[in-house]
């Protein structure tokens, strides 16, 4: 059964009316009884804090933006880069090179002038989050990895805001509404996460380009609904969409009476250290543990131009061996265990991927496996391209 928005408390009440040139611009809105002025008001009141401005929070900025809340906030510590432009429509090819924050307040303060833009350049961490939170009435989270989900989940548990999730990989996507009164948080849905490695970030397995758009929109077509406390919410409902069967379905989700966050006898009063606990060193980083012998890509050049007897592996998937290669032997990471016979202990073998991080599990397995001779490209292909061949694309 759909649960009813339940109206939010602790917005300001500031404006208390739309200028003539607002009335104009909200029109479409204003004639729908369902908003009409005074839930206009509403959103002109309202404090959305967006966590992330890339693929997610392009469609959430924008229509966000577009439909008159008061002042977004925008929280991001990364630069524009080209392979960005395929999805995050915020952002033109003007703005490579560019902090992100900067080049959103740009793009969304000229779709409309009359709303407040604050930016803050910075990660999200357990010292800041709170902090960054206090001022504003909703969160929605735009992010793409689990530590800063758990962050987002436990800060607004913490201090009773909403929290607007979203997730998108390949073609799929899911979004919900954590943290409302009865409902669930984060941690009901997972209450512990996934092993390192386990699950691909899009940098490594790839998102249509238009699945954000999809999924952006759904949340911030909640947000919406929060601020006017109009509708059945996805409180306790995680939307699944499957944009290759062009299908929704959703899953009815029940708070954890045992929830060490949101349950009735909470064990976690304060923000912790969430890249201990969800077992990562940051994003590109190898798992915890695995410390393995690397070759960087200017000595990997001097080696095969010097013409040493070197094994090049690659542990990447048939299509981005496509993309490009080093002429290497494709086994990738997943099946390496299976032909690992294909391999030959007695040469000196440098395995590599993308950015280093699979090649660097690869590298950790066969030496377990009584490999000795066997290196991991520092950077990958990526910093081979960078360093080494810039006539070899990135991606």
């Amino acid at each position: 059964m759909a649960t009813k928005v339940q109206p939010m408390t602790g917005a300001a009440n500031s404006a208390v009316s739309l200028s003539n040139e607002e009335i104009l611009r909200y029109s479409r809105h204003l004639i729908m009884p369902e908003v009409g002025m005074e839930g206009q008001l509403k959103l002109k009141n309202a404090k959305v804090l967006l966590i992330g401005t890339g693929g997610l929070g392009a469609p959430l900025g924008l229509y966000l933006a577009a439909a008159g809340i008061g002042r977004l906030g925008l929280v991001d510590f990364d630069v524009v880069d080209f392979t960005n432009l395929q999805r995050q429509v915020t952002f033109g090819s003007g703005d490579v090179g560019k902090p992100k924050t900067e080049a959103a307040r740009a793009r969304l303060s000229s779709l409309n002038t009359d709303i407040q833009i604050d930016t803050f350049e910075t990660k999200l961490t357990s010292d800041n989050a709170l902090e960054l939170f206090k001022e504003f009435d909703v969160i929605v989270d735009g992010t793409d990895n689990f530590p800063t989900r758990y962050l987002v989940n436990d800060a607004c548990i913490l201090l009773g805001k909403p929290n607007v999730y979203g997730s998108i990989f390949r073609f799929e996507g899911q979004v919900t509404v954590f943290g409302r009164p009865d409902g669930p948080c984060y941690r009901c849905l997972y209450p512990e996460p996934p092993p390192p490695g386990l699950v691909p970030s899009c940098a490594e397995g790839g998102v249509l380009g238009v699945l954000p758009g999809i999924v952006g929109s759904i949340q911030a077509m909640e947000t919406i609904k929060l601020i006017l406390g109009r509708g059945d919410g996805l409180a306790g409902r995680l939307l699944l969409f499957d944009a290759l069967a062009m299908k929704f379905r959703e899953l009815k989700l029940r708070k954890n009476p045992n929830c060490p966050m949101c349950g009735e006898h909470r064990t976690i009063n304060k923000l912790i250290d969430y890249y201990e606990f969800c077992g990562v060193r940051g994003e590109e980083a190898p798992a915890p543990n695995v410390q393995v012998p690397e070759i960087t890509p200017r000595e990997l050049k001097s080696r095969l131009d010097r013409g040493d007897d070197l094994f090049i592996l690659d542990v990447r998937e048939p299509h981005e061996f496509q993309i490009c290669n080093l002429k290497g032997h494709l086994i990738p990471l997943g099946e390496l265990p299976r032909r690992v016979h294909e391999l030959d202990s007695s040469r000196e073998i440098v395995a590599h991927c993308r950015s280093g991080k699979r090649s660097a599990e690869a590298v950790d397995f066969l030496r377990k496996t009584g490999f000795r001779k066997i290196l991991n490209l520092k950077g990958g292909i990526v910093a081979w391209s960078d360093e080494v061949d810039p006539s070899v694309p990135k991606y």
